[in-house]
């Protein structure tokens, strides 16, 4: 981002909201501009490009103020004042993933059936895209090939993604167990392992040399808070997660998008803040119940929209901590994330119909090894070891072994050995064998 947004003028009367409040009121085209910007949760700064004259923006603005003031509510975490306003389409979205909390989520009014293959793909997904937005350098074909083949990565950056994935895998050993600075230290040294100099790995800044800044331009977005406060802030941090007898209740989606914020804003370590937060925020919804949030992959929609993540950001503290811009844009991911995962079961379930197709038409082949065929059909001469299909299917090592050999048998698939690793691809021939059989000619 090469020029950061401008903030709030402190020369704005505050002296004149009496009589912006009258003409609020008595004006509907004035009422209806503030109405419509405040719904739409609009920065100052947005506001330029919509109202040219100064002294009409400054009114409409003190207005959005202070009918948000009004709706805001305090979060409870005592060393730093925060806030948030529940608006219509938070309350809207909110209650979508609620109701996927009963199990009962449908594709063109037929019953979603989850199975184990849709988490290892959101696991791999979200583990090389969370690298990515952190300057990872690697590919996506690469990295997802290093993860489903068990390769060792090879490079820092496919050991980013190695290190992600394997957090993804941790935090399911501490679901429903309090937040301790210990754990958010052994996730930063899961995260950043092999990445980063030892002596940044699983410990806390000790210095403020730290500004997050645009890499390109040098832009400084934010000073974070003075190492000595980050022991206690990080206890209050955790106490505040923990705390379950507030006065105002939080939803937890909302209290996991706080703790993601505040890992950002606190900074508490030289390097593997990002993906700290993201994999704290997993951690957190998984814990309260929020089963799909495993199915769901968000790093990726954060990095297709990396301009906005850090807009939000700075929206949040430039607005005197208003989290309102923080949590509406990690909502808006979830729900970018959600129709990402309904596309990826559409296809797979495409593939089961394909598959399904060929098992009736091939004699021997069960539904599975007609599934690994047809998936096997739609990337020809990739070679796939018995490792990757294992789980990519999710199904033990010796029924991947079994299978692959079975569609060898069959001429299906042909195999290829290198050292001691068996590879499977399929090759012309292979493609026009299977033709042969789906026109009733295999010997032709």
């Amino acid at each position: 981002m090469r020029k950061l947004p401008e903030k709030i003028p402190k020369s704005i009367d505050q002296s004149l909201l009496p009589s912006i409040v009258t003409k609020y009121y008595e004006n509907e085209e004035f009422r209806n501009l503030v109405n419509e910007y405040n719904e739409k949760y609009l920065y100052w700064d947005e506001l330029k490009y919509r109202i040219s004259d100064r002294n009409e923006r400054n009114n409409v603005w003190v207005m959005m103020k202070t009918l948000r003031s009004m709706r805001s509510d305090l979060l409870q975490y005592s060393p730093i004042l925060m806030r948030y306003t529940q608006l219509p389409e938070i309350i809207q979205n909110l209650h979508r993933f609620d109701t996927y909390l009963s199990g009962h989520i449908q594709i063109h009014n037929r019953d979603l059936k989850l199975d184990g293959r849709f988490i290892v793909n959101s696991l791999i997904e979200e583990s090389i895209s969370s690298s990515l937005l952190e300057g990872a350098v690697t590919t996506r074909r690469e990295a997802r090939e290093m993860l489903e083949k068990k390769k060792m990565p090879r490079n820092d950056g496919e050991q980013m993604v190695m290190n992600n994935y394997e957090t993804l895998h941790l935090i399911k050993k501490y679901l429903n167990k309090p937040l301790t600075p210990d754990f958010i230290l052994e996730i930063q040294r899961t995260v950043t392992k092999e990445t980063i100099p030892d002596e940044d790995v699983g410990s806390f800044r000790n210095n403020n040399e730290i500004k997050i800044m645009d890499p390109v331009y040098g832009t400084i977005h934010h000073i974070p808070p003075d190492f000595k406060n980050i022991d206690s802030l990080m206890d209050d941090v955790c106490d505040y997660v923990n705390r379950t007898n507030d006065s105002s209740f939080i939803h937890p989606i909302i209290k996991g998008i706080v703790l993601h914020f505040l890992i950002g804003y606190i900074h508490p370590f030289n390097d593997g803040n990002g993906r700290t937060a993201r994999s704290l925020f997993y951690w957190y919804t998984l814990s309260h119940g929020y089963w799909f949030m495993e199915y769901l992959s968000i790093s990726p929609e954060i990095l297709r929209t990396k301009n906005q993540y850090a807009l939000a950001y700075l929206y949040s503290e430039y607005e005197d901590l208003d989290l309102t811009y923080f949590i509406r844009y990690n909502l808006e991911c979830l729900n970018l994330a959600f129709q990402e995962f309904i596309r990826y079961v559409e296809s797979v379930q495409e593939l089961q119909l394909n598959a399904q197709m060929i098992s009736r038409s091939i004699e021997g082949l069960t539904q599975r090894q007609a599934e690994i065929l047809t998936d096997m059909n739609e990337n020809p001469n990739y070679e796939y070891t018995i490792s990757q299909i294992s789980q990519k299917f999710v199904i033990a090592r010796e029924s991947a072994r079994t299978d692959l050999l079975h569609l060898h048998d069959m001429n299906l698939i042909s195999k290829v050995r290198r050292g001691k690793t068996f590879y499977f691809y399929v090759d012309r021939e292979n493609l026009k064998y299977i033709d042969r059989i789906n026109s009733g000619n295999p010997e032709y």
